[in-house]
């Protein structure tokens, strides 16, 4: 049986994982239904509690969809770094009525969730934050699953090549939510049109564009530049199918900028700007996941409240053009919109 490649879909719209509460079964099923590809994030998540997800997105649909892991970062974070930024936090747990997480280092379940994957074969799995072993790679295909690679740089698609992947997610600096870059110390800072002919030139792998594609006319964009599909957060991150809670869906409904912070996990992620953005970026270290389960509680009770003010509002740059729409209903109006923008363009030329 033939691996996926995401020029089988139906329309060319992947919906990104959105790992950390936004992603959910019915969006990953609603997605696929629709002839897009879902995806369902198993960062954040126990192993039983993927393979849950993985049952109720087959219960749901018998189309493909796509599972994403992270991969572990072996480098430990800076003690003295740590314990500084724990020490300027501490209002903030006040404020919240809460404390401070323990900053433990962990590999979110690597190696139990990648037992799981070979074992469920779910017919699409991405990679975030690294690029996995050869041998790890070979061992999905031979279950014949599909492997994407998430990149940043050049230097990151060339290895996720070598290392045999299957298709390459081109991730610019314009997208929402945590940089894909291998290394946090040295993020990919290039935009997604100039990073998408980049790596076009460097690579022979079906590329899925993401990073700030919300409109059709965006979608349109990265087909026109090379990609196979267009891989989108922000955008589904109003469908009522998301777990996108209600401060979060109000930052995106609005006209706010957006910057790029460590100061809610400890790695470069883009976000609606606001209080706790504002006030700890400057002083926030480069560690990850010990700052992400630092911050934790905090960012609990400030959800809890309601809070928009002291919780990551991970958003695109073009978040504002985000609609409230069914999942499918929003695949099948992005598809449209990009046929009729490609039309339109082939006119004009």
């Amino acid at each position: 049986m033939a691996r996926f490649s995401p020029g089988q879909l139906d329309h060319p719209i992947v919906q990104a994982p959105l790992a950390g509460g936004a992603s959910t079964p019915a969006l990953a099923a609603a997605v696929a239904n629709a002839g897009g590809l879902g995806f369902l994030a198993a960062g954040y998540k126990t192993p039983e509690a993927v393979r849950e997800d993985i049952g109720t997105v087959r219960s749901h649909t018998d189309r493909p969809f796509g599972l994403n892991v992270f991969v572990p970062s072996e480098q430990l974070a800076e003690r003295a770094a740590l314990e500084r930024y724990a020490d300027s936090l501490r209002a903030e747990a006040e404020r919240y009525g809460t404390n401070l997480g323990e900053p433990r280092h962990d590999d979110d379940s690597w190696e139990e969730k990648l037992a799981l994957v070979a074992e469920e074969r779910p017919p699409v799995v991405s990679f975030t934050f690294g690029c996995p072993p050869a041998t790890v790679i070979e061992e999905l295909r031979s279950r014949e699953a599909a492997v994407w690679v998430t990149v940043t740089t050049v230097p990151e698609a060339t290895e996720a090549r070598d290392a045999g992947a299957d298709a390459l997610v081109v991730q610019g600096v314009e997208a929402g939510g945590h940089r894909a870059s291998f290394d946090d110390a040295t993020p990919g800072d290039v935009g997604l049109l100039a990073l998408l002919q980049l790596v076009g030139a460097a690579v022979e792998l079906p590329l899925v564009a993401t990073g700030g594609i919300v409109t059709g006319r965006g979608v349109a964009a990265v087909l026109a530049a090379g990609a196979a599909a267009a891989q989108l957060g922000t955008a589904f991150m109003l469908t009522p199918e998301a777990g996108t809670a209600e401060p979060h869906r109000r930052a995106l409904a609005s006209d706010s900028e957006t910057a790029l912070t460590r100061a809610f996990s400890g790695r470069s992620a883009r976000g609606v700007v606001n209080r706790f953005l504002r006030e700890h970026s400057a002083e926030a270290p480069s560690a990850y996941p010990e700052l992400h389960h630092l911050t934790a509680p905090v960012r609990a009770a400030a959800r809890e409240r309601g809070d928009p003010e002291g919780i990551n509002l991970w958003a695109g740059q073009a978040h504002s053009l985000a609609r409230e729409l069914p999942a499918a209903e929003l695949v099948h109006r992005l598809a449209g919109e990009a046929r009729q923008a490609l039309r339109e363009a082939g006119e004009r030329a």
